[in-house]
Formats: C-alpha cells, sequence, structure tokens
C-alpha cells in the first residue's frame, strides 16, 4: 500500500546499491549524469522513472501499466519504470541528486515534495489546466503558486465502526455535516468502554509510526487550534505548537491512553478491529473493503469537531520531474496520458485509494455515490487540510512524531511540545526560514 510513507515491513536498499541504480538512472535521461539522450534500437529517446513501489505489486503492476500504454502511444520516448522499496527510496533520491544523476521521472511523497523543489531536485510541471483543474485539490503539489507533482489518487481518513455497536450503545450515528463534538466523541468512548465488551473503544493505529503520525494525529491537533506551524510565513512553530489550544490536544490525546480508551502499543497488522476486539478504528479509505468482508452493517464516521472544526489530512503519492531532465516534453506527456480516468479509476479500485477525478469516481464501482467508500471522498472534499508547505516539513514531521510518542508514553505534555517547539524554530533559523 503506498498511501503514506510509513515504517511498514519492506525490504531495505544499501545507500551503495541506490547510488549503483542512479547511476543506471542517468541525469535527464538513461545517459548519465550530464542528460544527455540515448536511443534505444527502436529509434526513441529513453526516459528513465524512479518509483517507490517494489514491495507493492499491484501498484507497481498499474505504474508499468501506464507506462507501456504511453510507451505504445507515441513514437519519440520510451520510459522505462526502476522500483525501489518504500524504505530506502527518499534516501536513494537524495543520493542521486547529490551526484547529478537523478532520473527525469520520479515520484514523491506529495508533503515531502516543497523541500525537493526547494532544493533544486525538481522543475515545476506545465500541463494543461483542463487536465488539472478538475483533480481533488490534495493531487495536486503546488508549491510557490507553482505546480510541482501530480497524483493518481489521494488518500483520506474517517471512523470505521459499525452501526450495530453505535445502536446497542445508544449513540448518535454523525454525518459529514453534523460530526460528533469532542463532548459526543468523549462520551460515545466512556460508553463502549463501559460495556467490557472491547479490550479498547478505539484503535488509532499506534503501530504504524513515520509519516502516519503526522499524517493521522496532526489533523486532531488543528481540529483543536493548533497546528504544526504557523501558516502565515512558515517562519515558527511558536504558539501553534505549544500553545493552550495545542496543550489541550496534548493532554486529551494523553488521556486516551491513560485511561485506556486507545491503546499505546498497538500491533502494525491493525486487525483488531476485525476480530472485535476495539469497537472503532481511524483509518483510511484502503481498509474499508476488508472490514466489509467480515461485517455488513460498517460505517464511515467523519472526523470529530474537537473544538475550531474537523480535519484530515490531504495528499498520498504524486509524479514530478527532476530539475536536470531535458526531456520535460516527455514528463508531461506521460503524466497527463496516466491522468485519463481509465486509469485514475484502476487506481482507486485496485489500491482502495480515492479516485483522483469525478469521471473516475463515476467510472468505478467502490467509490461511486452511495457506497461506503464515497464517504471519504466527501471528507476530502470537505474537511481535508494538506500537511503544512514547507520544505521544512520532513524535520517538522519527524520532531513532531517523537512528541507525539513521547506524550503517548506519558511525558509532560507542555514541556513535550516545548522541545519540539525549539528544535523546529533551530531548525527554521538554521536554514533562513528556507526562504
Amino acid at each position: 500500500m503506498s498511501i503514506l510513507a510509513r515504517s511498514l515491513p519492506v525490504a531495505a536498499l544499501s545507500v551503495a546499491g541506490a547510488l549503483a541504480l542512479a547511476a543506471c538512472g542517468g541525469g535527464g535521461t538513461s545517459a548519465g549524469p550530464t542528460g544527455s539522450a540515448a536511443a534505444t534500437s527502436g529509434g526513441k529517446t529513453k526516459v528513465t522513472m524512479w518509483t517507490h513501489n517494489a514491495g507493492n505489486e499491484v501498484e507497481l503492476k498499474l505504474v508499468q501499466q501506464v507506462t507501456d500504454d504511453y510507451n505504445a502511444s507515441q513514437d519519440k520516448y520510451e520510459v522505462t519504470v526502476q522500483a525501489f522499496p518504500q524504505a530506502s527510496y527518499n534516501d536513494a533520491v537524495v543520493s542521486a541528486a547529490a551526484s547529478k544523476s537523478l532520473p527525469c521521472l520520479l515520484d514523491v511523497d506529495a508533503p515531502v515534495m516543497p523541500s525537493w523543489a526547494y532544493a533544486d531536485y525538481l522543475q515545476p510541471l506545465t500541463l494543461d489546466a483542463k487536465l488539472t483543474d478538475p483533480l481533488l485539490p490534495g493531487v495536486k503539489g503546488v508549491y510557490n503558486d507553482k505546480l510541482y507533482s501530480v497524483g493518481f489518487y489521494d488518500a483520506a481518513l474517517g471512523i470505521l465502526t459499525r452501526k450495530s455497536i453505535l445502536d446497542d450503545n445508544d449513540i448518535r450515528i454523525p454525518t459529514v455535516d453534523q460530526p460528533w463534538t469532542l463532548e459526543e466523541l468523549d462520551a460515545a468512548l466512556a460508553k463502549l468502554k463501559a460495556s467490557g465488551k472491547y479490550d479498547y473503544p478505539l484503535d488509532l493505529g499506534t503501530g504504524w509510526t513515520g509519516e502516519w503520525y503526522p499524517y493521522a494525529y496532526s489533523p486532531l491537533l488543528q481540529s483543536f487550534g493548533g497546528d504544526l506551524i504557523n501558516r502565515t510565513d512558515f517562519s515558527t512553530a511558536e504558539g501553534v505548537l505549544n500553545g493552550p489550544q495545542a496543550v489541550k490536544w496534548g493532554e486529551w490525546f494523553q488521556g486516551l491512553f491513560k485511561n485506556k480508551l486507545a491503546n499505546p502499543k498497538e500491533s502494525a497488522d491493525r486487525t483488531d478491529f476485525l476480530q472485535g476486539k476495539v469497537a472503532m478504528q481511524w483509518n483510511g479509505s484502503w481498509g474499508v473493503g476488508d472490514a466489509m468482508k467480515k461485517f455488513d452493517d460498517i460505517v464511515v464516521l467523519p472526523p470529530p469537531n474537537l473544538g475550531k472544526q474537523p480535519y484530515i489530512g490531504a495528499g498520498s503519492w504524486q509524479w514530478g520531474m527532476s530539475a536536470t531532465c531535458q526531456t520535460p516534453e516527455a514528463v508531461n506527456g506521460w503524466i497527463a496520458f496516466g491522468l485519463q480516468d481509465k486509469y485514475l479509476s484502476a487506481f482507486s479500485e485496485q489500491l482502495g485509494n480515492l479516485p483522483a477525478s469525478a469521471g473516475a469516481q463515476a467510472m468505478g464501482e467502490k467509490f461511486k455515490e452511495g457506497t461506503k467508500e464515497s464517504t471519504y471522498i466527501e471528507l476530502a472534499r470537505k474537511y481535508a487540510l494538506i500537511r503544512p508547505p514547507t520544505p521544512a516539513y520532513p524535520f517538522i514531521a519527524k520532531t513532531f512524531e517523537k512528541a507525539a510518542a513521547d506524550i503517548i508514553a506519558g511525558a509532560n505534555v507542555q514541556d513535550a511540545l516545548n522541545t519540539a517547539v525549539d528544535a523546529i524554530d533551530k531548525n527554521l533559523a538554521e536554514n533562513d526560514n528556507y526562504q
């Protein structure tokens, strides 16, 4: 599954191996760091693509299908796919960028894109607005008002549970327009715990790490009124990550684990909900399929309004073009080709991710209006907030992950958040706020 850059178990790739593959990838094409073009035996210019999908057979097969069809559709370029394990992909890109041997076409996790654009790994795309305007906002990677990346799908979170669970405990079923308030959520969790039927009322996915933490937990912080950084000028986290609303979030979040409403040490397979051990699960659209196979009364609930308004994250893996690429026509052409509804529908149907366009939604079965999965599209349109589009984001994400983990483990909330703010602001100052 390629929804997020989580630290799920995948094979490792050494830096030496990454550099070896980078050398094969070439600068703008397959020819090497100079970016000079090389022709295949068929007379086409060879263009290399890198993807993080080596550990994801389904998605890699879809990417290869788009590539094969694109190659057959024209006689000027031949795109070739090189796949990396997700866990080592970013390091491979950084190493290749340092040696000026990036491929032309590469995928990038949406929140990481601004840092790659700032570091001159990427150049803007030049796609027709008629192609990009109809897409979900979360699939478009914009930095400094320029489009640097586009995805073939998006991801969204909601609360998975069963109608019978809510009915049996006299809990209101919230709607997209009327989510639970903080008080309602707390009362629901208390009722579920008091029922004695569940190990824990709520599964928050603590067995997943890495990007899952900011993706899953910062929207709860933002719903309280805090944030990872002040988005006015992206120059400080002071007051938003350690202010009164952020502290309220941290104390409430910590209380979920302290009061045994959520498990601080869940397994990475997240099967407790399917086994009936937990009543509700904070999870993405990719989890609905298995849940519906197990239970016939699954409902997808919106994120709660914890004070300011409900939020969920937005943005998943997207496609961009390296700054050294000398065949931009090929990259823009491949991405434009892949934005056909039939391909976008295939990605969403087979991966359980949100279709990037309304046409793709209508073409498929899973996300048609009225299905359980279609609720996630409503949530994405109404409540999605991209992770802060700043080059500092990778550092912010790791810092927030540590702070959240410390809070789960019982650390003083104010101290943990102050430490995070100090680290983030130091990083910003050392990099001139990434201006």
